[in-house]
C-alpha cells in the first residue's frame, strides 16, 4: 500500500472515530457539564505523560500560553453546548447543527484573522436557510431547544477555528492541545455556578459512564489526533478536507444504525441536512484560496472537523 493510500484509510478511520463522539455522549448518562470536565481532564492527564508535551510548554512564552488557555475556554463552551445540544435533542441534531459552522466562518474569520471578506461565500448562508428550516420543521418540538443550542456551538467552533489558524503555527500541536483542554476544562469547573441548565461538574461517573468515558477520551479524542497527525504528512490539501468534511454523515449514519434515531425524525429533517451538508462541500469550490489542510490542534478539540 503506498503512503498516500494508507494515509487516506488512516484518515477516514479516524473521521469514523469523530463521529462516534456524538454517540458516545448520548449513550453516557452524565449531564454535559460533568460529561465535558471528564472527557478533557482525561484527555489532559494522558497528554502530560507525554515528554514532547513538557518540552513544548517549558518553550512557551506566557503571552502564547494566555493565548491558548484562552482558546481553550472557547473550545471548552463549544463542546459544553455540543453535548447540551444532544441531551436537548439527539445526536443527529447536534451534528447537523456543527455542520453550520461553515455558515459562519466566512462571517467570522475576516474579523478575527484579517483575512479579506468573501462576499460570494456568503452564498452558503443563503443556501442553508431553507436546509435549516426544514430541519426545524422536521424535529418534534421539544428537540428545538437543542438546535437552538447546537447552533451557537456551531458559532463557538468557527470562532476558536478562526483564532487556531491565527496562532497554529506558533507551538507544537499536542502542547497546544493539553493547554487548551486543561484550561477549559478548569474554566468550565469556574463556570459552573453560571451555567445551571448544564448540570454539575462533581458528578462521579459509575462503571458504564467510566468505562464509555475512557473511550471517548482516548479511542475518539487522542488517537484519532495521534493518528491523524500522521496521515496529514502524506495527504492533499483537497483529499484530507474532503475525508473530515463526511464526519457529519458518519455520525448521522452511526445514530441511524445504533440509536434507531429515524425514528424520532422526520423526512424534512434528513432534506434539510441533505441541503446543509451540500453547502459544506461546496465551500471550498467558492473559496478563492486553495483548500488548506485541517490544523491539527483543531482536529484535537471540535467536534466538526469541516472548518476550512
Amino acid at each position: 500500500m503506498s503512503p498516500a493510500l494508507k494515509a487516506q484509510w488512516q484518515m477516514h478511520f479516524c473521521v469514523l472515530l469523530w463521529g462516534f463522539t456524538a454517540i458516545l455522549g448520548k449513550a453516557i448518562t452524565l449531564p454535559a457539564m460533568a460529561l465535558v470536565v471528564w472527557r478533557m481532564g482525561l484527555v489532559t492527564l494522558a497528554l502530560l505523560l507525554v515528554p514532547r508535551v513538557w518540552r513544548g510548554l517549558r518553550a512557551l512564552p506566557r503571552r502564547l500560553i494566555g493565548i491558548y488557555a484562552g482558546i481553550g475556554a472557547l473550545v471548552a463552551l463549544h463542546w459544553l453546548t455540543f453535548y447540551g445540544a444532544i441531551k436537548l435533542a439527539n445526536a443527529s441534531v447536534a451534528v447537523t447543527c456543527i455542520a453550520l459552522a461553515t455558515v459562519f466562518v466566512p462571517l467570522v474569520e475576516p474579523w478575527v484573522t484579517g483575512k479579506r471578506f468573501q462576499p460570494r461565500e456568503l452564498l452558503l448562508g443563503v443556501a442553508a436557510v431553507p436546509g435549516v428550516a426544514l430541519v426545524v420543521g422536521g424535529v418534534p418540538s421539544g428537540m428545538r431547544a437543542g438546535i437552538v443550542v447546537g447552533t451557537i456551538s456551531a458559532v463557538l467552533v468557527a470562532l476558536f477555528g478562526a483564532l487556531q489558524k491565527r496562532y497554529v503555527e506558533r507551538a507544537d500541536p499536542l502542547t497546544v492541545t493539553a493547554i487548551e483542554l486543561g484550561a477549559g476544562g478548569l474554566f468550565l469547573a469556574l463556570c459552573t455556578p453560571l451555567l445551571p441548565w448544564f448540570g454539575s461538574p462533581l458528578v462521579m461517573p459509575g462503571l458504564r459512564d467510566g468505562v464509555l468515558l475512557l473511550i471517548l477520551a482516548l479511542a475518539c479524542t487522542l488517537l484519532p489526533f495521534a493518528l491523524s497527525l500522521v496521515a496529514l504528512r502524506h495527504m492533499s490539501a483537497f483529499s484530507a478536507q474532503l475525508a473530515v468534511n463526511l464526519e457529519p454523515i458518519y455520525a448521522i449514519v452511526l445514530a441511524v444504525i445504533l440509536l434507531g434515531e429515524q425514528r424520532e425524525l422526520g423526512g424534512m429533517f434528513y432534506a434539510g441536512v441533505a441541503i446543509i451538508l451540500a453547502g459544506v462541500f461546496v465551500h471550498p469550490l467558492l473559496s478563492r484560496e486553495p483548500p488548506h489542510k485541517p490544523d491539527p490542534s483543531t482536529l484535537g478539540t471540535a467536534e466538526s472537523k469541516s472548518l476550512d
